[in-house]
């Protein structure tokens, strides 16, 4: 069966709103055995959307729209998908109660405006939105379907999650599909093809791959009769490019390098202190986007300047002699920072962010340290050289460099 995706926002065509709904959405497709033909964005002007909307009522046998559902005069797609079908909106009361639940749950009064927001058409279901005041609309006529969603992220996701996707699996006839991502550092995303490529072969399951801000993700996606088949083809798959990827693989599906390391800090009753120069708190930032992180980070520095990081306890004759960019500066700085906060391990990273030289070395040039209560070390990166990506991908390296430390080690 074949799906088209249609973005509704005049903010998705100015670029001042990322379209994550689509990416979100096409990932899950493949899931459900829907093969994605178009994404299409559309502006809040309702001869746009009923001419989007009417070529994808023709081409598409499911139909999922995003965006366009809220209280104002440019939420047009209930208007539109209105007009496509030649059918009327009217007001359901029981939609209408539960729209002013919950503006009296917020000690607010509904305003006028967020009727619209409790309408249906005689070929719509409503489908629940707890996280917001918009309700989707399910529409089937003539052996099609459409789905509409609210545009909010966290809305959509959870209605789609909770909502659609059972309702569509249950709908959808076809084999079993079943998706499984192996997560790779340290390796290009060519070196990463190659090696997978000398073990696997095209067919069934496809394998994808692809360039990601964590490093080279690996996708795997099965197709069988059954659930059974499709889980050993998956695991047939994924035994041969470990075979071959080896300790470069770190993780599979939703797994995060902050989360991973976190996880063996835990169980190792480990404790972590960071201190930064290129990356200007990226490190602490990403380490703290677990919950509970406090109960192993002790805390991070971004020792910026050279003044700073001798404040810090790193040796101002070591900066001088080697430059703050260098592999005795990265393991000064991860031995300063552990002695500082008191911790087991300290972490460290220096570098050229960009765009200049800095010492007279490269943008790009990266250095990581880390230490524990007996050594210390330091491994050099080098990335293509844009500030952004350089100062990203310096913090995902130095967890991978954690990682490794604390897997290599004894417990």
């Amino acid at each position: 069966m074949k799906a088209g995706i249609v973005s509704i926002g005049t903010e998705l065509l100015l670029g001042e709103v990322v379209d994550t709904n689509a990416s979100y959405i096409a990932s899950q497709l493949p899931l459900l055995g829907l093969e994605l033909q178009s994404v299409i964005a559309v502006p809040d002007r309702m001869d746009s959307l009923v001419e989007a909307f009417q070529q994808a009522w023709q081409r598409f046998d499911v139909v999922i729209a995003t965006g366009g559902l809220g209280p104002t005069q440019d939420d047009l797609t209930r208007e539109a998908i209105a007009q496509l079908l030649g059918e009327e909106m009217t007001v359901s009361p029981e939609l209408e109660s539960d729209v002013r639940a919950i503006f009296a749950a917020m000690g607010r009064d509904m305003s006028p405006s967020n009727i619209k927001q409790a309408t249906l058409i005689p070929s719509a279901q409503a489908i629940p939105n707890p996280r917001g005041t918009a309700p989707g609309w399910w529409v089937e006529k003539n052996g099609k379907l459409m789905v509409a969603m609210p545009g909010p992220p966290a809305e959509m996701q959870r209605m789609w999650e909770v909502e659609v996707m059972p309702r569509l699996r249950a709908r959808i006839p076809g084999d079993v599909v079943l998706l499984r991502t192996l997560k790779c550092f340290g390796l290009s995303e060519a070196e990463v093809g190659e090696k997978a490529g000398r073990v696997f072969g095209m067919g069934n399951p496809i394998l994808g791959v692809y360039a990601k801000p964590d490093g080279i993700h690996l996708r795997l996606m099965a197709m069988a009769s059954d659930q059974e088949k499709a889980t050993a083809l998956i695991a047939e798959a994924e035994n041969r490019l470990r075979s071959t990827l080896t300790d470069h693989l770190w993780g599979t599906d939703s797994d995060t390098l902050e989360n991973t390391v976190g996880q063996l800090l835990s169980t190792r009753h480990l404790t972590l202190a960071t201190m930064e120069s290129c990356t200007g708190g990226l490190l602490a930032s990403t380490v703290t986007d677990v919950p509970g992180s406090s109960a192993y980070f002790k805390g991070g520095f971004v020792a910026y300047t050279n003044d700073m990081k001798a404040s810090l306890g790193v040796d101002a004759g070591l900066i001088k002699e080697h430059g703050a960019v260098s592999r005795e500066a990265a393991e000064a700085m991860a031995q300063a920072a552990r002695r500082q906060l008191g911790a087991d391990i300290g972490l460290a990273v220096t570098g050229v962010a960009g765009p200049d030289t800095l010492e007279g070395k490269p943008p790009g040039l990266v250095y990581i340290g880390i230490a524990d209560g007996k050594s210390a070390r330091s491994v050099e990166g080098r990335f293509p050289p844009r500030r952004v990506d350089v100062k990203r991908r310096a913090a995902v390296y130095a967890l991978f460099v954690l990682r490794e430390k604390l897997i290599s080690s004894p417990s």
